[in-house]
Parts: C-alpha cells; structure tokens; sequence
C-alpha cells in the first residue's frame, strides 16, 4: 500500500513551527511496512487543499493529514477531506458532550466557535481526542482511506498510536523492525567499509548513517509479523554489536546523554562538568533527561582564565604556558570541579568552538576534553576542523559523555564480565 502524508498550516510554509509530524508518521508508517511515496505541506487555503487532497488520493491509496482540525476558520482539513470523499459532515453529540467537559474542567469558558469541531464525518470512524478537543476520523470509500489527526504532536502521536494504527493494519502485508546501532569515535564512511557484507544483504537490510559526531548503522527486516522480523534482524544486530564494540554506545537509545543518565543510575554515581567553550550546554543536554537529579552533582560555567583559576584550580603557570585550550588546562578543570563537588567523576571541557580563533591563533574546532574519577585524568585531543559553533560545543558534549560512559563501562562491565 502507497501512502502521502499531507499537513496542513500556513505557519510551517512559513517555517514558525518545524514540521515533525511527517518525520514521526513517516517512521511509524516504514514500522508498518506501509510505504510512503510523498509528503507535502500546504497551507491554510480552501483551492489550494482541496487540489492536494484531490492529487494524493489518485496517487496512493491512503492519505493522512494532520492539521486543520481546531475551531476557527481557518481550520479548514475537516470540511476538505469531507468534500474530496463524498461523505457528508454531522453533529455527534457525544463529541459535543467532550468537548463542553473538557473547558469545564480547565474552568474555562467554551466558545461557540468549538461546536464545529463536533462535526464529524457521517460514514467515517471517528478518534476521540484524550489530549485535546479536536477529534480525528477517518473515511473508507472506493478503495481509498483518508486519515486526519490534529496537528499538536502531544495529541497526534498518541491519536496515532491509539486509534489510527488499528485502522491502519489492514492495509499492510508485511510489519518492518528496525534498529539503530549507534556509534563514536568511527566516521560513517570507515563505518561502511566495516560493514560492506552487512550492507549487501535484502532482508534485512543495513544502512550507514552519519550525524553530527556520531554514526549509526540501521538494520531493518521484514517479516509475516513483528516476532517475524525481530528474528530475522536479531543476527545482523548483533554481529554489528560485536564488530564496532569498541565504539558501539546503544542500540535504539536515543541518544547519548540518556544512555549515560541511566548508566550512572544503574551504578549510583555522579557526575559534575566544568565548561568553557560548551558554555553550559553539556549540562543543560545532561538535565534534559528525566531523573537527571539523581546523577548530576553541579555545573561550573568557567569561561574566563580568571575563573578556572580561581573557582577550579587551575594554575596560572598552565593558563601562561600552554593556553587555556590545552590538555594540562581541561584536566586541571577536571579535577577542580570533581574536588568541589565530590562526584565521582568530574568533566572538563575547553576548546575554541569558533567561528573565530583565539588570540593564541590556536584552530578553530580544536578541544580537549578530561575526565577525572579520583584515580586517573584521562584527556582526549578533539580536532573538528569545523567553524560552526553550534556542531562543535554540540560534538564536544557527546564526546565528553562518551569519555565517561567508557570509563564505567571499563570500571564496572568489564570487570562484571571476568
């Protein structure tokens, strides 16, 4: 089965809002094995949706918008996908009924204007909204299904999850897995090279992707059910487990700070950072994570010499000798900021993250990063060679989580396994 995914909102063509309703459906709809053969934004503009509508239903079989559903004028995907179907819209008290309890309950006063997002369509299967107050539906006529979802992605994605994948089902003969293996320390090209047999395979398939300072490799397979595919992607996922293991930090983590926050829950440690060039986005990507209270000790922005001096530590005879990006510095900061805090390991991170260099003339994207853990400081030398400041503080955050992740996997699984 062919699908488009259509959303709907003057405010992303005009880039107000970014569009990840197409990314999220797109991913859920490859787990389907339902292909998606375009996606498409349009605006807030009767014409103009009608004839995207109208374009998309004789290309695939299955449309999905999202978008459009509120109570002003301008929310115009009900009415559309209506008329484009032939299908007639009704009030549904019940839906009425919500939806005057749903502005009860907020203590708020409801406005005439909410009544229309009672009207729903006569012959089609209607979502209620558990998030929200607009409902979704969807309309099966002449071998063509068209599905609306709001456009919040706090109520699409679980209107999705919830009501749509079952109307869904039906149109898929085959269910895809995936699985992402994700890396650092290895570039996507060597990555591939390693994994040339891998990427020659049908099903499953594994492909090399590359993000900004990791890489990953993702293994999908297909199958006569989920139980089908996982045992089919099981093999692959773990011979590239145990090819890249020494630069393997998760399979389908989303990231690396999160795999660190629940490494350190698992052995109750702690860390502390002490910034410069990463300006205290280390410790703000750290508690992001949920529960990073349980892990995360203090963060010391140190921007100036002054106050890596006299805050951390560090030696005036370092900052005069070798500048305040090098490795004695990172390492000083380090050891300063575990020694303050008390954690069990202790982050220094100090670099040039450009666009510009340094009076020292020092490269743009150059950066040391310590980690101290009471015993021993180890400090690794990073060279981006890149002038975006926002890919270098990023990279050197990933970096110095990966650094500490290493040191317990070394200092606890390790010594577990023997």
């Amino acid at each position: 089965m062919i699908c488009e995914i259509v959303c709907v909102g003057t405010e992303i063509l005009l880039g107000d809002i970014v569009n990840t309703n197409a990314v999220y459906l797109s991913r859920k709809l490859a787990e389907m094995g339902i292909s998606v053969l375009r996606q498409d934004v349009v605006g807030d503009n009767n014409e103009r949706l009608t004839e995207m509508l109208r374009q998309a239903l004789d290309r695939s079989d299955i449309v999905i918008t999202t978008g459009g559903l509120g109570p002003t004028a301008d929310d115009i995907t009900r009415d559309k996908c209506c008329e484009v179907m032939d299908s007639k819209l009704v009030l549904d008290e019940k839906i009425k009924e919500q939806i005057e309890g749903y502005f009860i309950s907020k203590g708020l006063k409801m406005s005439e204007s909410n009544i229309r997002q009672a009207y729903v369509p006569e012959d089609g299967i209607v979502f209620e909204n558990d998030n929200g107050t607009a409902p979704g539906f969807a309309i099966e006529k002449n071998s063509k299904c068209i599905i609306a979802l709001p456009g919040p992605p706090r109520e699409m994605k679980p209107m999705f999850e919830d009501k749509a994948r079952k109307v869904l089902e039906k149109y898929s003969d085959a269910v895809f897995v995936s699985h992402n293996i994700k890396m650092m320390g290895i570039g996507e090209s060597v990555m591939a090279e390693k994994a040339a047999d891998l990427l020659e395979n049908e099903n499953p398939t594994a492909a090399p992707y590359a993000k900004d300072g990791e890489c990953f490799l993702r293994v999908t397979a297909s199958g006569k059910d989920k139980a089908d595919a996982e045992e089919k992607a099981k093999p692959v996922v773990e011979e590239a487990v145990k090819r890249f293991r020494e630069y393997v930090y998760a399979v389908d983590e989303e990231n690396i700070e999160t795999v660190l926050v629940k490494l350190l829950k698992k052995y109750k440690l702690k860390i502390a950072l002490a910034e410069s060039c990463t300006g205290g986005f280390a410790a703000k990507r750290i508690t992001d994570i949920s529960g990073a209270s349980e892990v995360f000790d203090c963060g010391i922005v140190s921007y100036s010499n002054e106050i890596k001096n006299r805050i951390l530590g560090v030696r005036k005879e370092n900052l005069e000798k070798y500048g305040a990006v090098s490795e004695p510095v990172a390492k000083e900061m380090a050891e300063g900021v575990k020694r303050l805090s008390g954690a069990d390991y202790g982050i220094g991170i100090t670099g040039i993250a450009g666009p510009l260099s340094d009076s020292t003339n020092k490269p743009v994207g150059l950066s040391y990063i310590a980690v101290c853990d009471g015993e021993t400081t180890e400090c690794v030398e990073i060279k981006t060679s890149r002038h975006d400041r926002d890919y270098n503080r990023y990279v050197n955050g990933s970096r110095a989580f990966d650094l500490v992740r290493r040191k317990i996997i070394k200092r606890f699984e390790e010594q577990e396994e023997k």
